[in-house]
């Protein structure tokens, strides 16, 4: 049975919920192939000048995010409609992802564990979130930022995640250097990795997908408005990570049984040949 997945990377700029709904409806009724729909960091949280995070920020249970969950079930779609200003029950401001599942329920969260300082002041999550996609695999989420911390994506890996989805909103003259992290991301831990921009003016675009052996499946070159689309085979990890990155490197199948702990002073812990490779993944023999 294939685990090939249809995948929309939108990469518009900020816009307000009830254009967001309207051109949702009707890109879903133009690329109906395309299952999980997924949006740039803040897309619905983005006002001019400098965001009042304070006033923005509303807990889960607000009736926004009801809505956004009603429109995922109307559409029958997997939805990852952006990040927004999270007040959580201890009174702090997060930066989080939702993801709504096609039933319209709440499949996921997660927030931002580095957030871009000293210009972003949401407090750092804490947990690194995965979640599955009935029939294909397991997808987990970084928000922008996250991205450049090599410990952020292996830990997502390691959890078993087959797609990492990376939702962005950068506006500065590095998001060159962010192709190549993703790209070198994905072929460190053999993943797939989709990565999505704002478009301008909000953020710099260049939106892409990048599969486990660290090929770009789908680029944009531009910051304009477009929707990108790309088909994940979910498949294409186990493969990737049984035969070697171009038929050569098998990092997860590094350790063998009898070799010592590798120990890491930097985060007082250790690599351990019992638990190197990602839960529930082949890694190779």
């Amino acid at each position: 049975m294939s685990r090939s997945l249809g995948v929309a990377l939108v990469q518009h700029h900020a816009t307000t919920l009830s254009a967001f709904a309207e051109h949702l409806r009707a890109s879903t009724a133009a690329h109906p192939q395309m299952r999980l729909w997924v949006y740039p960091e803040l897309h619905l949280d983005t006002p001019v000048g400098t965001p009042d995070i304070e006033r923005l920020a509303r807990p889960l249970d607000d009736e926004r995010f009801a809505r956004l969950a009603a429109l995922a079930a109307e559409l029958g779609i997997w939805l990852v409609p952006g990040t927004f200003f999270e007040r959580s029950d201890s009174g702090r401001v997060h930066n989080t992802a939702l993801v709504f599942g096609p039933d319209g329920e709440v499949r996921a969260t997660y927030r931002k564990i580095f957030p871009w300082r000293p210009a972003e002041a949401c407090a750092p999550g804490a947990e690194f979130t995965v979640f599955d996609l009935p029939g294909y695999g397991r997808i987990g989420i970084s928000i922008c930022y996250d991205i450049w911390f090599p410990e952020h994506a292996r830990h997502l890996a390691w959890a078993g995640a087959d797609l990492i989805l990376n939702l962005v909103q950068t506006n500065t003259s590095d998001r060159e250097q962010e192709l190549a992290i993703v790209r070198g991301n994905a072929i460190m831990n053999q993943v797939w990795i989709a990565s999505v921009n704002a478009a301008a003016p909000t953020g710099r675009g260049r939106s892409l997908v990048v599969d486990p052996d660290g090929a770009i499946r789908m680029q944009s070159s531009t910051a304009e408005q477009q929707i990108l689309t790309s088909v994940v085979d979910f498949d294409q990890v186990s493969a990737v990570r049984r035969f070697g990155t171009a038929g050569v490197s098998r990092p997860w199948a590094q350790l063998r049984a009898d070799d010592a702990p590798i120990e890491l002073p930097l985060y007082a812990g250790r690599i351990s040949p019992e638990t190197w490779a990602p839960r529930g993944a082949e890694a190779g023999e």
